[in-house]
């Protein structure tokens, strides 16, 4: 009977120092990490489809309520490229920093680095700026403007003068 005794008392003198607290920490990581990895995955589920992108032709005055308000989508301009900026919002949007430029042909402002109004064109009826007068590092800051946009943003269209001939074009489609 004392055999017994005693193998059932080393026994418990075992399992109690197999269960110290390192060992019982360990045993719970271990089966988190098990649960965390064998539970059920909820199905992927694919965004829900927008509206196809089409290319379009815009004048001045057809650009201009692309601005991000009442939840339009945000496009801009440069050197003729119409560049849905939409995803940029915080920056292109109403109360973004390059505001000034939604709906609008940003090529002079971004080409000088002003944000000011008198670097838009005013009469949006008339020609489009020429770009004509900036000098050659303006056109290579608007060059590094474009490639920024084109690597980023969507071409959704191009920018045509009011009464061109590819404006009515698109005014009769």
């Amino acid at each position: 009977m004392a055999d017994i005794n005693t193998s059932s008392s080393s026994a418990v003198a075992e399992a109690a120092s197999f269960l110290t607290p390192l060992n019982i920490l360990l045993i719970a990581i271990l089966a988190i990490s098990m649960y965390y990895r064998l539970k059920p995955q909820p199905t992927p589920t694919l965004p829900a489809p927008t509206a196809p992108t089409v290319f379009q032709t815009f004048t001045p005055p057809t650009l201009l309520p692309f601005d991000g308000r009442n939840n339009a989508p945000v496009y801009l301009a440069v050197r003729g490229r119409v560049f849905d900026v939409t995803p940029g919002k915080n920056f292109y949007g109403p109360n973004g920093p390059y505001a000034n430029f939604a709906g609008r042909d940003a090529s002079r402002g971004l080409a000088s680095g002003s944000f000011d109004e008198d670097m838009l064109t005013k009469n949006l009826q008339g020609p489009l700026d020429t770009l004509t007068d900036l000098d050659d590092e303006q056109l290579e800051a608007l060059r590094g403007w474009e490639e920024r946009f084109s690597e980023k943003y969507l071409v959704v269209g191009k920018l045509v003068p009011v009464g061109s001939e590819e404006a009515q074009e698109a005014q009769k489609a």
